[in-house]
């Protein structure tokens, strides 16, 4: 059974080191039926994730990669959550997460220095 136990534990270590994008799973779990995080899809156009995610609450220009990227806030049960869409420079979904598009582009810069 601890044999088990550590197997498991070191393939979740293995798997969260690949992760290119991590992600809380508690804030999956609760926001996963919000357009935004279920229906908007990488290479969709920004047109469409507006129509599926309405007006953001802020959009910022990108710095690492040419592109604007849109701040929304998620809300669920009074409890409120940053999530963000990044678009490339001609306007298509190149990335989207649980972060704030500042926070979204200080992981990226810090990915580029490795």
């Amino acid at each position: 059974m601890i044999k088990q136990s550590l197997a498991f534990a070191a393939l979740l270590a293995t798997l969260g080191g690949c992760a290119t994008n991590p992600e809380n799973p508690v804030d999956y779990v609760t926001y996963r039926h919000e357009p935004l995080v279920e229906q908007v899809k990488i290479g969709m156009t920004k047109e469409q994730a507006l129509a599926l995610g309405g007006p953001a609450s802020s959009e910022m220009g990108r710095t690492v990669y040419p592109g604007s990227c849109n701040n929304y806030v998620l809300n669920h049960d009074g409890k409120e959550q940053p999530y963000y869409v990044a678009f490339d420079a001609n306007d298509r979904v190149q990335d989207k997460g649980f972060l704030t598009c500042k926070e979204m582009e200080t992981n990226e810069r810090t990915k580029n220095k490795l």
